[in-house]
């Protein structure tokens, strides 16, 4: 009966726990998916990977380890403290007073292993980053030869943590011979009084056995409370993630869009990336089923334009209307589904083609999918590859060419037929043919829907309907390609004249 019952407990309580952390997981997942641009930005992946991973396994190892003792030990204890009380409450009297000599050391020690907790972890999530970045920029690792830098950066850091690891065990292994020499000077003191008291056998054989079992009990509860100074960091870190609001705040009520039909219009916004200014009262109207382009300098606020328009971030002043609601008052599912947004840094998932593509548009069809793909001039590489449009595409999409990349967004945007697509420097990956196939995709698309294209080459907007030129983040210049660059003194004049491009 005892075996059967210690294996339903043992059982249960790793089902709950496992089912626990699964929920507490995605819960994080959920939360950073729900957090604004914002957040990420000032984020490192290091530190959002330890607290996914690291910060939630270590409260799964606290429960796991630590739950028996946190329910049993107490009860333990006050059990033990009873029987002492019962065989001689003058001498349990005399015992308690050691108690304050073992919590003292146990809550000092404690804050002690916190405070180192919070170095190892920080170092941790350093060391994490560092090796992301160099996985991830492997390329430039090499060609620049900073292996042995890099090498020597993680050394550094593992020889940190090392150190905040060698004192957190340092302070926890303290506990057990702390206790244990305060239990020996009670114990030594306790046996001088009885016999000094003259206290018969019986007497003092009981008592100094259920002294005995006690200082168990006050060993495990004082592990357990340096794991939870541990667990707590972590923990501390979960609630810092849960207690962060969103930038870009969405409409309890907020307003379904059906489908874009009439008409986006910027009124006097302005927009700053903390003091500094990017959008200075911009005005601007793009009717339905428009190809605008957007031209101007690093830094004119081409792209922040395309991120007030997803509302990745909301305007510091004025409003930005789509169809006459303002942007704040539509659900954002709602807004995202009118558009489809490729831009320059394409990031592709470790899937096949097919199901890189199909993400954007849910659901979405084989016929479909590689109808997509032929839009793109995408196609004919693909049915080239091994397993033609059920080829992995690799980390990030490593396996492509970055043309290749760039033609696979280009087909997941137009597989989402939505009435605006976006492209952000959507072109700068191509070589020229290449350019002009997908420009001649760009270009047949149907009237039924707008195109807002950011670009640095200017010739891959001559098909534009109308062309606006930012500079300092203000409306400048604004008229067809040839319109503008007929104009003696004009920004897109100059910046086509470098680009070697007069008529």
């Amino acid at each position: 009966m005892r075996g059967v019952l210690g294996y339903l407990s043992t059982y249960f309580m790793n089902w709950a726990n496992e089912r626990m952390i699964q929920d507490l997981r995605c819960a994080v997942v959920t939360k950073l998916n729900s957090l604004s641009l914002s957040f990420f930005n000032r984020s490192s992946t290091g530190d959002l990977i330890t607290r996914i991973d690291q910060d939630t396994g270590n409260l799964q190892r606290a429960f796991v380890l630590g739950m028996p003792d946190l329910v049993k030990e107490p009860f333990t204890l006050l059990f033990v403290c009873a029987w002492l009380v019962y065989i001689d409450w003058k001498l349990a009297l005399f015992a308690f007073l050691f108690l304050p000599a073992c919590i003292a050391p146990i809550l000092i020690l404690g804050r002690k292993l916190k405070k180192v907790s919070v170095k190892q972890r920080a170092t941790g999530v350093t060391q994490a980053s560092l090796i992301l970045q160099v996985l991830a920029n492997i390329r430039v690792v090499k060609a620049f030869g900073l292996e042995k830098v890099q090498g020597d950066n993680y050394r550094n850091l593992s020889n940190q943590l090392v150190g905040h690891n060698i004192r957190a065990n340092k302070t926890k292994t303290l506990v057990n011979p702390i206790i244990e020499s305060i239990s020996g000077v009670a114990m030594g003191g306790l046996l001088a009084y009885i016999f000094y008291a003259g206290y018969e056998l019986s007497t003092i054989a009981g008592f100094m056995l259920a002294l005995g079992i006690s200082f168990a009990p006050i060993k495990k509860l004082a592990n357990l409370n340096m794991l939870l100074q541990q667990t707590s960091v972590g923990v501390n870190r979960l609630l810092e993630l849960f207690a962060e609001k969103p930038a870009v705040a969405e409409r309890v009520d907020g307003t379904m869009l059906a489908r874009f039909q009439h008409k986006i219009e910027f009124q006097d916004v302005s927009f700053a990336y903390g003091e500094t200014p990017v959008l200075q009262n911009l005005n601007l109207s793009i009717p339905f089923g428009s190809k605008i382009g957007i031209v101007g300098e690093s830094g004119s606020g081409k792209s922040t334009l395309v991120n007030l328009l997803f509302r990745f971030y909301d305007a510091g002043s004025g409003r930005i209307c789509m169809d006459g609601h303002n942007l704040r008052d539509l659900k954002l599912a709602s807004l995202r589904q009118q558009m489809a947004l490729v831009s320059q840094e394409v990031l592709l998932f470790n899937r096949s083609v097919a199901e890189n593509i199909a993400y954007g548009k849910t659901g979405a069809t084989r016929e479909e999918i590689e109808a997509a793909a032929k839009a793109a001039y995408a196609d004919h590489f693909i049915r080239e590859m091994p397993e033609g449009y059920d080829t992995l595409v690799g980390e990030w999409g490593s396996r492509l060419s970055g043309g290749q990349r760039q033609r696979v967004a280009l087909a997941r945007a137009f597989v989402r037929r939505a009435p605006i697509l976006v492209l952000d420097e959507a072109t700068a990956a191509l070589d020229s043919d290449s350019e002009k196939e997908i420009q001649e995709a760009i270009d047949a698309l149907s009237r039924d829907q707008t195109v807002i294209s950011v670009a640095h080459r200017l010739a891959t907007l001559r098909s534009m309907d109308r062309i606006i030129v930012l500079e300092k983040g203000r409306l400048v210049e604004e008229g067809s390609f040839e319109e503008l660059l007929s104009r003696k003194e004009g920004i897109f004049r100059r910046l086509a004249a470098h680009q070697g491009i007069t008529g």
